[in-house]
């Protein structure tokens, strides 16, 4: 979830942070790096790789990797590889570097209020950590605990690696770890329970069982699971809601996992702690797993921040269905193109710990290699208690599915999608739009007319303007772009290039369909709060904007640093002002306004004319 607190931090002081910090110094400190010509590269530390694809430019104070795509500037990558959020890092950079962070939006009453809750999550955090260290002695000297744990297979190494320890019997053994037992800090943290009636009575709310850390993703304890050895009930107890402590937004497992996720290359999610514990035991240690709650969207999120591939394991039962589609809707929204999510059915009978102490590591690695993709379970679920085979039933299947569709961005999966529903409809996909009230974008001609090909240093390639032939650099390649598309990566990555663009130039590309007409509309606000900036100071700008991953899915497109084409600029301009010419041609013969007809033909014989054309 996005800090609301980042808004306090004003741009200029982002720019000065960024200009102050030097990308190859703060990746270097995490990524071993070695000079290659004008770059640095390295083993990129978002995925398992063997040959460097990651590359670090000191020039424009970014990184890109060809393996994964991951791309950003000093701060982003710092979000990233250490999973905090955008205002901690800024603190923490501008530390490093001397610089006060300007937070003038912030009354004093707000300052003192937010330097009050880190101090109080800090000393949580502390009394939790403490707990957790008496909590593994008593594991050490109880052999109950250790035979239960032996017996549902798990080593020392892995029981010391997640900090495993054991709740006594008794209902106030932390009295021995804590002597002010009346502390408030204990029932704040979740520790301890204070009963209602008038004698209030406090005990430890865990007893008898097997404890598991629950972690943040910086390593801070934050809160317990509790296992029973038998089958009593609660099986399982979490630590209550605390201020340090949010279930919807916590994994299991996630700060154990972190290098596991980058070598495996996904996330495997699951619904128990003894899962996780057990599945890294036997060479899983990429698993997480929700606390007690169903999947959502933050947990999705985070795990994005880690990797490109999330699994979902699910038991086979009715429950696991349920727990399933909410993971799909909680999926949806962060489905693009170059990410994976799938879903995986484990028999009834069988979790993942028991699936694999019964079938083996072998067989459930090719279970995760056999789940059903994203795309299929959508389908599928639409298709719920739907009898396909007839009209109504077809029908049925529709109105289930929009909802669904609806939560995708944009992309080809996306598209893909509409397809495939509206071949189970029997319906073609512009029938089915128009009956969802999706509003089909015009076609982008240019798209056909600059697909750019991958070429080697020295050979030639055609500019789409002029059909001359120019050198290139084998340094440069571009994915096909559409031409709103290609503004954007032009006015983006090049600082200049917006201002020296005309008023009506500016007011053309900020009426372009969305998402590109607001993406240029807020790159002239910045301009003119901010001036020109590089992508590397934009990208911290976009963030939180409705259309930022669109921004950042056409800048992750150029492979390598721009090289300033004015010319193609101002002809993706003329393609544009032609292509609404004649729409607005097309608007006034359907509307027999002959005269408006023919004085916009003669402006587009200008336009053709023009020596940009």
């Amino acid at each position: 979830m996005r800090d609301n607190r980042r808004v306090a931090i004003p741009q200029h002081f982002i720019q000065e942070l960024l200009a102050r910090a030097d990308v190859v110094e703060i990746i270097g400190r995490h990524v071993q790096l070695k000079k290659t010509g004008a770059n640095f590269s390295g083993l990129c530390p978002f995925h398992a790789e063997k040959s460097p694809s990651f590359t670090v430019s000191a020039s424009k104070q970014f990184y890109h990797c060809f393996g994964c795509g991951k791309n950003g500037n000093a701060i982003g990558f710092l979000m990233d590889h250490t999973g905090a959020g955008f205002v901690e890092v800024v603190h923490d950079l501008a530390q490093q570097y001397g610089l006060p962070v300007p937070e003038d939006e912030r009354s004093p009453a707000e300052r003192a209020r937010a330097a009050q809750e880190t101090e109080k999550r800090a000393t949580l955090t502390d009394v939790l950590a403490k707990a957790a260290d008496a909590y593994r002695k008593h594991l050490k000297a109880s052999p109950r605990a250790i035979g239960y744990l032996k017996a549902r297979g798990l080593s020392g190494p892995v029981a010391r690696d997640f900090g495993l320890g054991w709740a006594p019997e008794g209902w106030r053994a932390l009295a021995s770890v804590f002597p002010a037992y009346d502390d408030a800090l204990l029932q704040e943290s979740g520790l301890v329970i204070v009963g209602e009636d008038d004698e209030g009575k406090r005990y430890d709310r865990f007893r008898e069982r097997i404890m598991f850390p629950i972690r943040s993703v910086k390593g801070e304890i934050i809160g317990f699971g509790g296992r029973v050895l038998g089958d009593e009930k609660p099986k399982y107890l979490n630590s209550p809601e605390t201020p340090v402590f949010h279930k919807g937004h916590e994994l299991y497992g996630l700060f154990e996992a972190r290098a596991a996720l980058r070598e495996h290359g996904y996330a495997l999610v699951t619904e128990g702690y003894m899962d996780v514990v057990a599945l890294a035991q036997s060479g899983f240690a990429n698993a997480v797993a929700t606390l007690g709650t169903a999947c959502t969207p933050e947990h999705v999120h985070k795990l994005f921040r880690f990797t490109e591939q999330v699994v979902f394991s699910f038991d086979g039962d009715a429950a696991g269905r349920r727990a399933a589609r909410k993971a799909l809707e909680a999926a949806l929204p962060f489905a693009t193109d170059v990410r994976s999510v799938k879903f995986l059915f484990l028999p009834a009978e069988h979790d993942p710990d028991s699936f694999i102490r019964a079938e083996g590591p072998d067989a459930f690695a090719q279970a995760v290699a056999d789940a059903v993709p994203l795309s299929r379970f959508l389908l599928d679920a639409a298709g719920q208690d739907c009898d396909m085979g007839s009209a109504e039933g077809r029908s049925h299947f529709a109105a289930n599915a929009r909802p669904l569709w609806q939560l995708l961005p944009g992309g080809a999966l996306a598209q893909q999608l509409l397809g495939d529903v509206a071949a189970q409809v029997q319906i073609g996909t512009h029938e089915l739009e128009q009956l969802w009230g999706i509003r089909r974008a015009p076609p982008d001609h240019y798209e056909k007319k600059s697909a750019w090909r991958n070429t080697d240093a020295g050979k030639t390639r055609k500019t789409p303007q002029t059909g001359a032939f120019a050198p290139t650099s084998g340094r440069l390649r571009r994915q096909p772009v559409g031409r709103a598309g290609r503004a954007l990566q032009i006015v983006l990555a090049d600082p200049h290039a917006w201002e020296a663009l005309s008023g009506a130039d500016h007011q053309l590309l900020c009426e372009l369909p969305t998402p590109w007409g607001p993406l240029f509309t807020w790159l002239d606000g910045q301009g003119q709060d901010h001036g020109p900036q590089p992508w590397s100071a934009l990208r911290e700008a976009l963030r939180g904007h409705p259309h930022e991953a669109v921004a950042v899915d056409e800048m992750a497109k150029l492979h390598h640093d721009i090289v300033a084409e004015p010319a193609e600029l101002r002809g993706i301009l003329r393609a544009e002002q032609r292509e609404q010419l004649k729409r607005r041609m097309d608007e006034a013969l359907a509307a027999h306004d002959l005269p408006r007809y023919r004085g916009l033909l003669r402006e587009l014989a200008e336009a053709d004319g023009s020596p940009t054309a």
